[in-house]
């Protein structure tokens, strides 16, 4: 199976895609002025306790103040098999300044969920600097690997210190494990010094960003990753010639005049993702609604009519929406709880096996998911841990004409898109680009100057004209090619920058 990364910077945004066999099966995005929060560690000030709650509300210089449980314990660990003290919470009072990392961050109206129990995550471990907390994955089974891996840990930590073995380590030797464990303790010396002369507010350790992330935790046995910039590139063949799994010249740099994404057929299988529907291969198809509590799946047989009887037909369509549900949570990265309304089925053996084809494909997601038996109206409740943005955040925006209750494609996606065809039209050597776009979306793409990086370099030499349309919707667009030396456009057209 031939397994590919695409990494690309386009448009002030990070978009990563994980391909087999040329069809997407995972993808994660970060924008550039809201990259992801998790791991960032602030230096906060307790705004006020709340004992019913057994809580803390901690101001860290974001727009919502963020949450401190207090009466967690260990519960950060439980994923994990190890033994230490339990962990007590701090004795906190109001105006108190405290180092907090962010474990969720904040989404809809609800703030940031943060710890006290700082973690620092290498490739092998994880350190835990003010706890007293020794584990392992338990995807490790062989016995004698985790006593060994477990006592190598141990000699490495000091007193009131941890670590969590990683499933990474499981081929790692004692020498790869005591340089990982002195990096990360030095980053913590780090954030302590930083610490030190920070204001409330400031961030004091910040999480890698997306490429570098994925590179640390996802990258084993993949066979090529393509990267689209160059000084990523260039930091992504330093850290594969520290891999052993990875040579650096599978890390290839795409710089042609073509979007990445489009030349190897990405895109439009990334555009599937703002999608509500999602076809199935028999003709079957899904509807997926997000609301503030849960993700909604429906189940329908759409055009699939089946070879013999109704229930043959229903049991058929459940099986083939149960894989591809499990590989749209991956895709979409919907976490949290997820109901899903299957075709009714009346024979009980049936709705056992369609629970157990969904359990079956969600445990090759490396985010853990549980699933819940069927009920007799053949709805099944799972939950899946969230490892990143859900991809509606960044293809969706609110309407701005129905006060919030639709949603249309956000103004980065049709700029990221849009920045393609763009391209395109420059590699098939005209010399100007006209777009004919809605005026709200032209306003947003110039205000936001989110092709402006184009514009200085690549397209330095080359003329992109927009032409607005009053009566257009939102994220209608039309982009072609010119090469005449005089062009004839509109009084209301507008040159990029």
């Amino acid at each position: 199976m031939r397994k590919e990364w695409f990494f690309d910077r386009i448009c002030g945004a990070q978009i990563a895609v994980y391909a087999e066999d040329g069809k997407i099966a995972e993808a994660a995005f970060e924008r550039g002025n809201s990259a992801e929060l998790t791991g960032n560690i602030y230096k906060g000030k307790v705004c006020n306790l709340v004992p019913g709650m057994q809580a803390a509300f901690i101001a860290c210089g974001l727009e919502r103040n963020c949450y401190l449980p207090l009466g967690e314990g260990n519960a950060l660990f439980t994923s994990y098999d190890g033994e230490g003290n339990a962990v007590r919470a701090p004795d906190l009072h109001e105006g108190d300044e405290i180092l907090v990392q962010i474990v969720k961050p904040p989404r809809g109206t609800k703030g940031a969920k943060v710890t006290c129990d700082l973690s620092f995550v290498g490739k092998t471990l994880i350190y835990l600097p003010q706890t007293d907390f020794l584990g392992i994955s338990r995807k490790i089974t062989d016995p004698a690997v985790r006593e060994r891996l477990l006592k190598e840990a141990d000699k490495l930590r000091e007193k009131g210190a941890g670590f969590i073995v990683r499933t990474a380590a499981e081929e790692a030797d004692r020498r790869h494990l005591k340089i990982e464990s002195e990096y990360l303790k030095r980053i913590w010396r780090s954030v302590q010094r930083s610490a030190q002369s920070a204001a409330v507010g400031d961030v004091v350790h910040r999480e890698y960003d997306l490429p570098f992330k994925i590179m640390r935790d996802s990258l084993g046995g993949v066979t090529h990753i393509y990267v689209s910039e160059r000084a990523t590139f260039e930091k992504m063949v330093q850290l594969a010639r520290m891999r052993p799994d990875l040579s650096e010249r599978s890390v290839t740099l795409c710089q042609g005049g073509r979007s990445m994404f489009r030349e190897y057929g990405i895109a439009d299988q990334l555009h599937t993702l703002a999608s509500r529907t999602v076809a199935l291969e028999n003709g079957g198809y899904l509807v997926i609604d997000k609301t503030e509590a849960m993700t909604v799946i429906d189940v329908n047989t759409g055009k699939f009519t089946g070879d013999s009887d109704l229930e043959s037909t229903v049991f058929g369509t459940n099986l083939a929406a149960a894989r591809e549900i499990a590989r749209q949570v991956r895709l979409r990265n919907i976490g949290g709880l997820v109901a899903v309304d299957f075709i009714d089925m009346t024979e009980e053996e049936h709705r056992r096996l369609v629970d157990e084809e969904l359990t079956a494909v969600l445990g090759h997601d490396r985010a853990k998911s549980r699933v819940s038996p069927m009920g007799d109206m053949c709805v099944t409740l799972f939950t899946r841990k969230r490892t990143n943005n859900d991809a509606a955040d960044f293809f969706l925006q609110p309407c701005r004409h129905c006060t919030g209750q639709g949603t249309v494609f956000s103004d980065i996606y049709l700029a990221v898109s849009l920045r393609g065809e763009i391209a395109d039209c420059f590699a098939d050597d005209y010399a100007a680009a006209i777009v004919d776009c809605s005026r709200a979306l032209m306003r947003d793409l110039l205000f936001k100057r989110y092709l402006s990086e184009e514009a200085r370099g690549a397209w330095r030499e080359k003329r992109v004209y927009f032409i607005p349309h009053e009566d257009w919707e939102y994220g209608r667009y039309a982009v072609r090619g010119d090469n005449a030396k005089v062009l004839s456009l509109p009084d209301t057209a507008q040159i990029l920058y």
